[in-house]
């Protein structure tokens, strides 16, 4: 006599749905805003690693150092800034709910929506208190700079120091949607 087979739970689940509302206009435009704000001072610091003075004087140049093994840093900072700045976007997308399949340990998952917003909350603090100093930067002096320099790199972190406010605004739209739901 054989047993009738019971079929095992299917691996390869759909992923889960999420019913969150729709993000307002006004939050989709600050979190592409602020996915860029990184970008200028990014393209700076990889124009200066493949030899570009940048504003530097000669010998400030050098005295930085850009060469060699002195350029990991530059670039690493460079592709984790702009990385961190496009995960704003996961606060409009749905892949901010629910990530893809692919990414380890999440994939498929609706993630919770307080870590979201915490570990975003904090982010925006963090970029604010960082940045805004950066508004005084003209009133600095830059001895390792030519005066177009100065003017330059000045105008190119300009953006950045919008990051934090703009990545506020978007996690308290984040966290409206995702309390009106109750998810």
């Amino acid at each position: 006599m054989t047993t009738p087979r019971t079929a095992a739970p299917a691996t390869s689940a759909a992923p889960a749905t999420s019913t969150v509302a729709a993000p307002p206009r006004w939050a989709v435009r600050a979190a592409h805003l602020a996915a860029v704000t990184a970008l200028p001072a990014g393209l700076w610091r990889l124009g200066l690693v493949l030899g570009w003075h940048g504003g530097y004087t000669d010998a400030g140049y050098h005295a930085v150092g850009f060469t060699g093994w002195d350029a990991v840093w530059p670039l690493t900072l460079s592709v984790l800034t702009e990385a961190l700045a496009l995960l704003t976007l996961g606060l409009v997308r749905p892949w901010g709910t629910v990530p893809p399949r692919w990414v380890p340990f999440l994939g498929g998952r609706t993630v919770d929506p307080r870590r979201v917003v915490l570990a975003a909350s904090l982010g925006a603090a963090a970029l604010t208190v960082l940045w805004t100093p950066f508004l005084a930067w003209w009133a600095m002096p830059h001895p390792n700079m030519t005066p177009l320099g100065h003017l330059l790199v000045g105008f190119l972190y300009l953006p950045a120091v919008a990051w934090g406010p703009l990545l506020a605004a978007v996690t308290v739209s984040y966290h409206r949607r995702h309390r009106t739901t109750g998810a």
